[in-house]
Order: structure tokens, then C-alpha cells, then sequence
């Protein structure tokens, strides 16, 4: 004999499956924020080959420039570098912040931004959360090129307070930076459109700063780009900073820098990120 069940008896079962007590609150936009961090943080656990661009990339460029080019250049390998190590960490760094956002329009094609949006959440936690979990590789790029120098010879005079300064301005930079690329990975079509894009802008930038030679040997209409070049300041500061040098005026535009750049892209992006369908 077959029984049906009443509506009652559905209720009652519902609720002895369901967890007891109030429903709970909300999360606040700095625990989605952090949640949408360490989504970003295990995609390194789960694809390791992200940080293939910040390990090989900087053993390149520095044995690269250093040995090939060191001699030339400043008459020594050990002179160059003292001189070119930090450029090539600024560079590095600035390099990878396009992959935020890569990342992000990756996540668009694959249709988790969708999911992302009918989640009770504050919205723009996840593109918060995905830049702080870039400032994780940041500094794990950071370290890997600073250890890389010491083993070869790199002695910066500012000891280790001087690299902690230079790195930690490092970070506020690329932070302030990576709205450019998140921004144009709403943009863009395709996660291959970011990189080529980003690509053609970083290139010229990154190699037409002091990274790897003094600007004055540079042509004079050349120097005037190199000078208003924002990633020139940070290889000002980040260099100085090293060094022990007093450079409080390039700190200061390096600041100013990643602030404007802040203030211009991360409404855009935002505005952008909401209206996207």
C-alpha cells in the first residue's frame, strides 16, 4: 500500500535536512574580497606553470644582460649588476600584471563570470580578490629575483630594509597598475587579444626606461619620453631604495602614479564590469 506524501510531511522533511538556527549574514566585501584572493592564489596550486613567468623570465634577463652585455655596458658584469638587477625586478613584476587581466577574461569565456553575478556577494570583490591574489605572485616573483642576485654577486647597500621599501613600493604600483589590464579584459574578446595587446604597450614601455642603461646615453627626444614614463620613476625608486640612496621625489611620483592610474581605471572597470552582459 503507497502513502502520499502530504505537504506537511514534505516541510517537516525539508526541515530536518536544512541547518538549524537563523539564516546566516551576508559576507562583507572584505571576506569575499580575501575568498576571491585565494581563488586566485590555488589557481597557481592547481596550474603551476603560471610562475614559469616569474622564475625563467628573470633567470633570462639577468644572466642574459649581465653576461652578455655587462661588459660592454658598464665595463664589468659584477658593476652591471649592481646596477641592473632591480630594473630587471621592476620590469619582471610589471610585466606579469597583464595576467590579471588574462585571468579575467579567461573566466569571462569560460562562463564563470556569469556565475560570478548571481552570487549575494559585493560584485567588485572579485576583481578586488583577483588582484590581491596577484600580489601574492608579485611577491613570490619578487623574492625569487632577489635571491637570484644575491647568488650572483647582487650587494645592495640598503640592506634589508631597503629591499623590503623597494619591493613593498613595488607592489603598491603593480596594484594601482593591473586596473589598466582588468580593465581591458572586459574589453577584450578573447584571453590571447589581452596578452597581444598588453604586450605591444609593456614592451616598448618596460625596455624604453632605465632598466637596462642610463638614459643619458640615450638620443634627446627619447630621454623625454623615458622621463615621463611612469615605470622610469619606479626603477628610480626601486633602484635607490636598494642602493640606500635618498630618492623621496621618485618615491613620491611612483605614488602619485599608481594613484592617478587607481583613480582612472578602477571606476572605468567597475562601471564596465557591472553593465556587461
Amino acid at each position: 500500500m503507497t502513502t502520499t506524501a502530504t505537504p506537511q510531511t514534505t516541510a517537516d522533511k525539508l526541515d530536518s535536512v536544512l541547518a538549524a538556527g537563523p539564516r546566516p549574514s551576508r559576507p562583507g566585501g572584505v571576506t569575499t574580497s580575501l575568498a576571491f584572493g585565494w581563488r586566485a592564489i590555488l589557481r597557481i596550486k592547481h596550474v603551476p606553470e603560471q610562475l614559469f613567468d616569474v622564475t625563467l623570465f628573470p633567470v633570462m634577463s639577468v644572466l642574459l644582460f649581465t653576461y652578455l652585455f655587462g661588459g660592454a655596458i658598464a665595463g664589468s658584469t659584477d658593476a652591471y649588476l649592481q646596477y641592473v638587477l632591480p630594473g630587471i625586478l621592476v620590469q619582471t613584476i610589471v610585466m606579469i600584471t597583464m595576467y590579471t587581466g588574462v585571468a579575467l577574461n579567461t573566466d569571462i569565456e569560460k562562463g564563470v563570470y556569469d556565475r560570478i553575478r548571481t552570487l549575494p556577494v559585493w560584485r567588485p570583490s572579485a576583481l578586488v580578490g583577483a588582484l590581491l591574489g596577484d600580489a601574492v605572485r608579485y611577491t613570490l616573483a619578487s623574492v625569487f629575483v632577489v635571491v637570484l642576485g644575491l647568488v650572483l654577486g647582487y650587494r645592495p647597500d640598503g640592506g634589508l630594509p631597503g629591499v623590503v621599501a623597494g619591493v613593498a613600493l613595488l607592489m603598491v604600483f603593480c596594484f594601482g597598475f593591473s586596473w589598466i589590464w582588468t580593465f581591458l579584459g572586459l574589453l577584450a574578446r578573447s584571453p590571447q587579444s589581452v596578452m597581444g595587446i598588453s604586450m605591444m604597450i609593456l614592451f616598448p614601455a618596460a625596455f624604453l626606461s632605465p632598466v637596462f642603461v642610463d638614459p643619458e646615453t640615450m638620443p634627446g627626444w627619447l630621454q623625454v619620453f623615458v622621463e615621463i614614463n611612469p615605470i622610469s620613476h619606479v626603477v628610480y625608486a626601486v633602484r635607490g631604495l636598494m642602493a640606500g640612496d635618498a630618492v623621496g621625489d621618485e618615491v613620491m611620483w611612483t605614488l602619485v602614479a599608481a594613484a592617478v592610474i587607481t583613480a582612472i581605471f578602477a571606476p572605468l572597470t567597475m562601471s564596465r564590469f557591472g553593465k556587461r552582459r
